[in-house]
């Protein structure tokens, strides 16, 4: 008679185990899973005790958590240099037509009125637009290895407002 209570413990120790563990899936997925509680403490208790608890419990656990792998970063400044070493062999626009053609094109309006005093519209040749770009584009990149070295003389790295006035200052462009 000795072994028969124990046989019954143990299909009931198992039944409720997989209870706890359908109640630990509810309450991890956001419904209530009050309704198979039989202490008084509620389901979010026994959810815990099946998740934190002693053997199969955290198998799941470890599972999904390398199965989430970080993705790889690389260290700072890497990418930064590897965009530099790019940027330096190509030849290509960095500023994209388009946004750099109307930019111009508001610009050329507020300085051609017509004797009335109403805007001019002006037509423009796309080899003008783009004539002005590559000039802007060398303007700009002169300007900020100039704001660069300045930033390096005050044992920075960073370049500032600053450093783009003094150069220009230095330069001597005013407009």
């Amino acid at each position: 008679m000795a072994i028969t209570p124990r046989k019954t413990v143990a299909t009931v120790s198992k039944k409720t185990t997989t209870v706890q563990k359908k109640l630990a899936q509810q309450t991890l997925g956001g419904g209530g899973g009050a309704s198979g509680s039989g202490s008084g403490g509620g389901g979010q208790k026994q959810a815990r005790k099946t998740i934190g608890g002693k053997g199969k419990g955290k198998a799941p656990a470890q599972t999904t958590a390398a199965a989430k792998k970080k993705p790889h970063r690389f260290r700072p400044g890497t990418v930064a240099l590897r965009e530099i070493r790019h940027y330096q062999k190509s030849t290509d626009l960095l500023l994209r037509r388009l946004p750099f053609a109307r930019l111009v094109r508001e610009i050329a309006t507020d300085f051609f009125d017509d004797e009335t005093g109403e805007q001019v519209g002006l037509r423009w040749q796309s080899s003008a637009l783009l004539a002005l770009q590559e000039a802007t584009e060398a303007y700009l990149v002169h300007l900020f290895e100039d704001s660069n070295l300045c930033a390096l003389h005050a044992k920075r790295v960073t370049i500032m407002q600053r450093d783009m006035q003094l150069v220009r200052r230095i330069r001597g462009d005013f407009f």
